[in-house]
């Protein structure tokens, strides 16, 4: 699964690079993030269940970049009551089962999106206790995650609000041994896309095409490196030290 990820935004250059090719594309979009950016909440360690903004990418607008509510509401809920619980079970969307469950099935079909994040963490589970681990690229790039978004009115208030769910797939070699839960049925980890596949995934309609686009990443271009605790009475809180580099002298190599 993935609640828990580092949103910061720390390169704009980077972010805009990674999304587009041509220079003319990526001078606008780079300002745009740079004027986005100062209304936008850094968190260097933020859980999904309080619903953070997150920066995302749409099929309807491909190139803009634009804050979505983590935590999908599909846009046929009728009442906040529902809405706040389902946005709860909505953090994370299973890619087999996109097109099945009635909470994803309609975005599943035609809202699609990239959600870019700087990393995410998962808890290894070993001699009674967890050990958070913070995931990135290697190469220092964003993490272009393969979501669903939604559109729904809030018949209370009138509001408008936009709201998205991340992709989970099984997860790689390395994954599998860092998210070990024993009550999870298996190992599971963010869908992120390749750069030549997000523009692919935006567009996908069809399922077939979606099975072939939602799999794991492959486990050389990642960077795993335990930090320290998350939660708890020792979590370190929503600030820069969340994911600095630390060792745990009980776990060995291989994270037993």
């Amino acid at each position: 699964m993935c609640f828990d990820v580092t949103s910061a935004l720390r390169t704009m250059i980077k972010y805009a690079k990674h999304r587009g090719d041509d220079p003319a594309e990526i001078a606008v979009m780079e300002k745009e993030l740079e004027a986005w950016r100062k209304s936008f909440q850094t968190h260097y360690h933020v859980s999904g269940f309080s619903h953070p903004d997150l920066l995302v990418f749409t099929n309807e607008k491909p190139k803009q970049s634009q804050a979505y509510r983590w935590g999908l509401i599909p846009s046929w809920v009728k009442d906040n009551k529902t809405a706040h619980t389902l946005s709860n079970q909505t953090i994370n969307a299973r890619a087999e089962t996109i097109y099945e469950k009635p909470s994803f099935r309609n975005a599943a079909q035609r809202n699609h999106c990239l959600i870019y994040l700087d990393a995410f963490y998962e808890h290894h589970h070993a001699h009674g206790k967890t050990y958070p681990f913070h995931i990135a690229m290697k190469n220092g790039s964003p993490l272009s995650v393969a979501g669903l978004w939604d559109e729904w009115v809030d018949k209370e208030t009138g509001e408008v609000i936009h709201s998205v769910t991340i992709i989970t797939t099984t997860a790689n070699a390395t994954m599998s041994k860092i998210h070990n839960n024993p009550k999870l049925a298996e190992p599971r980890m963010p869908v992120i896309l390749p750069k030549d596949k997000q523009d692919e995934w935006l567009t996908c309609n069809d399922k077939k095409q979606a099975e072939q686009l939602l799999i794991p990443f492959p486990d050389k271009l990642l960077e795993y490196h335990t930090v320290r605790r998350l939660k708890g009475k020792e979590a370190v809180g929503d600030c820069p030290e969340a994911e600095e580099a630390y060792v745990y002298e009980e776990l060995e190599t291989g994270f037993g």
